[in-house]
């Protein structure tokens, strides 16, 4: 598998700490994508985004401060934003028009300027025009004219969006959408971040042992062998939601359950260490509830004993923790070893292929009759409600419709569910049974 494919021109936005970074990612979108808060350091990850201007489109980068000599995260962050620079075809060198030039905005220009790629100087925070002369300043840096604008209010981004798709390449290849899309999920620091790099055999995430690094979806691509892509979001940590102060980190938790509409997979990773908290069981209900398809992976197993018998119990103990989602696929990894991780997109793309599978109604019908006459619904007040009419009405996830004499009891739903998963096993993907009862005049008619 391979992580290269084709692709739109690709721009990276970069400059020193808080200089508006995120909001001009917004403004280029004229949507809030980029988490934006008045605190250095909010953007960590390089966060790609498809943005279109003047019939143009591209995809662009967010990343976090450029800080020349940080150490620990900050070092780390850096890293990420030197790998935009590297991937990118056009850069963003964002800078503060009300500081004027510092230091560390040269040191940066300095590092673009060895990089050879175009280069449009965004000079932000000039929002009122009395203060336009202030972006004169940045000549300085040596990286052509630099552009006056207000990303919180929109002054001058059109000549900035004009300026930076007359820098663009022509694309190249085919930016059709990916075959699928996943969102990694979890609670903070369970491995998600070091998971995606195995997956995609590459430093995409920042990984470290502090809970909550990742605080934006980070997407990503991933090409299988026949030429299919995956989309892969590394969700932030889906920390319980009342105990969340920070409104960065509650904006982080609302955007991760967010994404779990726009996928067709949850990929759930559970530091099995810890075993199964209710915390755990709270993102796996949250699964459950957008109807997509899991696959749930119990990382750092490489950290349990060797004995057959604990790791027996501990499956167990899983198992039954997760009882109310047993149709999720079930893998055991060591993201840090890449132990187990190759099981992890076969395991994907089954759970995707399950989540979109129609059966034909001919075949719903003939599952339901053999069902009701290997167990007809239990009798109520006299009367037996039976199943006239059956038909698979939805994809993503599988909804099966059955039209009923009377009411039927949740627990022969299930009962149906199990007869439907004999025959197909829409292996990590949920199945919907829902009831319409016929009344005596439409039976009749």
């Amino acid at each position: 598998m391979a992580t290269d494919g084709a692709r739109l021109p690709v721009v990276a936005v970069v400059g020193r700490p808080n200089v508006g970074k995120s909001s001009l990612v917004n403004r280029i979108l004229q949507r809030r994508d980029a988490i934006v808060e008045e605190t250095p350091g909010v953007t960590r990850d390089r966060r790609g985004f498809i943005a279109e201007w003047g019939g143009r489109r591209f995809e662009v980068f967010d990343t976090g401060g450029l800080e020349p000599g940080g150490e620990g995260l900050d070092a780390r962050v850096a890293e990420q934003a030197q790998v935009a620079i590297e991937s990118a075809d056009v850069l963003v060198l964002v800078v503060d028009a009300s500081t004027g030039a510092l230091q560390d905005d040269h040191l940066v220009a300095e590092s673009l300027r060895r990089a050879g790629k175009p280069v449009v100087v965004a000079a932000n925070k000039v929002d009122d025009p009395r203060d336009i002369p202030m972006a004169a300043a940045f000549h300085r840096l040596g990286l052509g004219e630099p552009l006056p604008l207000s990303a919180l209010h929109g002054r001058g981004s059109g000549d900035f969006l004009e300026a930076l798709v007359a820098e663009l390449p022509e694309e190249t290849g085919d930016p059709d959408e990916a075959w699928g899309s996943i969102a990694i999920v979890g609670r903070p620091n369970v491995g998600k971040s070091s998971l995606l790099n195995a997956l995609l055999g590459e430093k995409r995430s920042i990984v470290d042992a502090v809970p909550g690094t990742t605080r934006d979806p980070v997407d990503s691509e991933l090409v299988m062998e026949d030429g299919r892509r995956i989309r892969i979001v590394d969700t932030a940590g889906m920390r319980r939601e009342v105990q969340i102060k920070d409104p960065v980190e509650y904006f982080s938790f609302l955007r991760s359950r967010q994404t779990l509409t726009r996928v067709d997979a949850a990929l759930l990773v559970i530091d099995v260490s810890e075993r199964v908290t209710g915390h755990d069981q709270r993102i796996a209900q949250e699964i459950v509830e957008s109807g997509r398809a899991c696959v749930v992976v119990l990382n750092k197993w490489d950290l349990l004993g060797s004995d057959a018998a604990d790791r027996e119990r501990l499956e167990r103990f899983v198992l039954e923790r997760l009882r109310f989602i047993p149709w999720a696929t079930i893998v055991r990894t060591s993201a840090l070893t890449t132990r187990g991780v190759q099981r992890v997109i076969p395991a994907l793309e089954l759970a995707i292929s399950s989540h979109r599978r129609r059966l034909p109604t001919s075949v719903v019908n003939q599952l339901v009759r053999d069902a009701q006459e290997r167990k007809p619904h239990p009798r109520a007040g006299g009367r037996s409600s039976r199943i006239l009419y059956a038909v698979q009405a939805a994809v993503a996830p599988p909804r099966f419709l059955l039209f009923s004499s009377g009411r039927l009891e949740p627990a022969y739903l299930r009962y149906i569910e199990h007869r439907i998963r004999e025959r197909e096993p829409f292996s990590g993907s949920p199945v919907e049974v829902e009831v319409r009862i016929r009344s005596r005049r439409q039976q009749e008619g």
